[in-house]
């Protein structure tokens, strides 16, 4: 569904409730009764589990699955697939120098890319209530699933010439991919950055932020917005964060959000962040809701803040908890537009 988003945002902004976005998909592959391995390769499926959600919750976004390794595994990278995990890169494929400078940007009928094309193709038809965002990866992540993480921190000190030639590459299959994404006619993409919470907020302008902002640039529009996630970001980065433009920026929970948010954009939503594992997970109906109310009494005088995890919910993540999160905040906004009346 064609949806203003720049409108979407401010409508956020200025509504009185809290909204909330949750990144999760795994609760409704297990609802549907399929496994991870299923829903990675098989678009239907990954369709499937997103729209059950949206069936079930009053997220204001749908979103597709936060999978890390689909672009490497286009780009040739082994994947270790299960039925009750996260698929992750097996690793590296790069070593040095001249293996950047041999490394083919791939097209995008390679590895899974067709079936997540398929899959967020089948959730912009089936949901027309809210925005649909698909998920990518940034540009330094993916070049730390190619090269290796500690391997990629080493060379954009030693080498910093073969960083960027690999970024850049890392980019033109990101931008191509973020551009069919557009053309399924979902709403937004959720890039996930988490390895450039590793870099000084110097290194992550020069190594992710100008990456991302040249992505950005080209596909961000009124139709369109670019969700930037960065959970490595302990608070240390978020000014390279934001010189990105995106239109709303997901924090995870190494940082405090009440701290964050204040170098966010006024006109920007500041997304997060509550603990993924230790709270959605782990955690019981009463923590989950103590959690969430704590939270949001921590973020009470920021209009521009969207309640989410910090992260993608993981597998086997108990549906009392994500109730307990949903029932929270719905009792925070009633008190408080009781308050207000």
């Amino acid at each position: 569904m064609k949806i203003n988003m720049k409108q979407w945002v401010a409508d956020i902004i200025h509504q009185k409730e809290v909204a909330a976005i949750p990144v999760m998909t795994h609760p409704g592959i297990e609802q549907n009764g399929n496994t991870v391995r299923e829903a990675v390769s098989n678009g239907k499926v990954h369709a499937d589990a997103v729209i059950k959600l949206t069936q079930n919750y009053q997220s204001v976004a749908a979103c597709t699955i936060m999978d890390l390794t689909t672009e490497a595994e286009a780009f040739g990278a082994e994947i270790a697939f299960s039925d009750e995990a996260v698929p992750a890169v097996v690793g590296h494929m790069l070593t040095d120098a001249k293996s950047i400078n041999d490394l083919q940007v791939p097209s995008l009928k390679a590895g899974r890319i067709p079936q997540y094309l398929k899959a967020n193709l089948l959730a912009a038809r089936a949901i027309q209530d809210r925005p649909v965002f698909a998920g990518c990866i940034g540009p330094f992540s993916l070049a730390g699933r190619l090269y290796d993480m500690s391997g990629i921190m080493m060379l954009i000190y030693e080498n910093p010439d073969a960083a960027h030639t690999l970024l850049a590459k890392c980019t033109q299959f990101i931008e191509k991919y973020c551009e069919a994404l557009k053309l399924t006619g979902v709403n937004g993409v959720l890039m996930a950055e988490p390895a450039a919470g590793l870099l000084s907020n110097d290194d992550c302008k020069a190594f992710s932020s100008a990456y991302v902002k040249y992505i950005v640039n080209k596909v961000q529009d009124d139709h369109f917005i670019v969700v930037l996630h960065n959970c490595g970001n302990t608070g240390h980065c978020t000014k390279a964060m934001v010189e990105t433009g995106a239109a709303a920026y997901h924090f995870g929970n190494k940082c405090r959000m009440e701290e964050v948010i204040k170098e966010v954009p006024k006109d920007a939503l500041a997304m997060g962040n509550l603990d993924p594992v230790s709270i959605f997970k782990d955690g019981t109906p009463t923590q989950m809701r103590e959690a969430t109310l704590d939270l949001l009494e921590k973020m009470r005088e920021y209009p521009n803040f969207v309640l989410s995890s910090g992260c993608d919910t993981p597998p086997h993540t108990p549906i009392e908890n994500v109730n307990a999160f949903f029932e929270a905040l719905n009792e925070w906004n009633e008190k408080n537009l009781k308050l207000e009346t």
